[in-house]
């Protein structure tokens, strides 16, 4: 069986990673890292406050980059697993630290092997969390092409497709007809469509994540294309909000 290697994106983006690059460090805690958050505190299950839970978070990406020398995207670990499996490392040590501590003695920190490189057989990922790593990578996709849309355009797909406003209040409310409405809505799903396929090209190491995109309906015709955009976007704002909640204040 031939191996399956991995994207140009992919490639390109672990790259930037051993490269030390601030921006794409920067760019992998914007968009995961509240799926770090989540996930930690799920396993946490109230032993595990938000303080600790932001320190552990910090921590992950500590130690992803201190293994990304180490890592090959053409082992067929899923993008997922790999956060996951480092995220679960490093919220063992600090079970482990507070075990120690309440015994009086000390133990020395695990190292961060191939085990945890998305290899063991232990850790697998649930559904919950699959699905919230895949919402936010279209969440980052839908800020992309935010970014890249003129602000009008984008107003117009936001209020008709994320806010389920009729064409005809969407073009009183802004001052444009409805024709108008029909074009923005037409490139900025445009706009969307190219940058869902590149973020998902940048975080996905095997197939079945590639094709994600497609089994969620975000292949098909404008509507169902829509529709779960907005489905997908709504329910990411939703994480955003509960995780902003749940962060330390100063």
């Amino acid at each position: 069986m031939l191996a399956m290697h991995a994207n140009p994106l992919t490639t390109t983006f672990v790259a930037r990673l051993r490269d030390r690059d601030d921006e794409a460090w920067f760019e992998l805690w914007t968009v995961f890292g509240p799926v770090i958050r989540s996930q930690l505190s799920r396993w946490g299950r109230g032993r595990v406050g938000a303080a600790t839970v932001e320190d552990l978070t910090q921590d992950t990406l500590t130690a992803l980059s201190g293994s990304i020398d180490r890592f090959d995207p053409d082992r067929g670990a899923r993008f997922s697993t790999w956060l996951l499996s480092i995220a679960k490392h490093v919220l063992g040590d600090e079970m482990d630290r507070r075990h120690a501590l309440k015994r009086g003695g000390g133990r020395r920190a695990a190292s961060l092997d191939d085990s945890f490189m998305g290899q063991s057989d232990i850790l697998q990922p649930d559904d919950e969390y699959e699905r919230l790593v895949f919402q936010a990578k279209v969440h980052a996709a839908i800020r992309a092409a935010q970014k890249d849309c003129e602000f009008l355009h984008f107003e117009v797909y936001r209020m008709r497709v994320f806010e389920a406003v009729q064409g005809r209040e969407v073009a009183a409310r802004l001052g444009i007809s409805e024709p108008t409405v029909s074009r923005h809505l037409q490139k900025v799903r445009g706009t969307i469509r190219e940058h869902v396929t590149k973020v998902m090209g940048t975080y996905s190491f095997t197939p079945d994540e590639l094709a994600e995109a497609e089994g969620a309906g975000l292949s098909g015709s404008d509507d169902l294309f829509d529709d779960a955009i907005a489905d997908i976007h709504l329910s990411h704002v939703q994480l955003l909000e509960i995780d902003e909640s749940r962060l330390p204040t100063e």
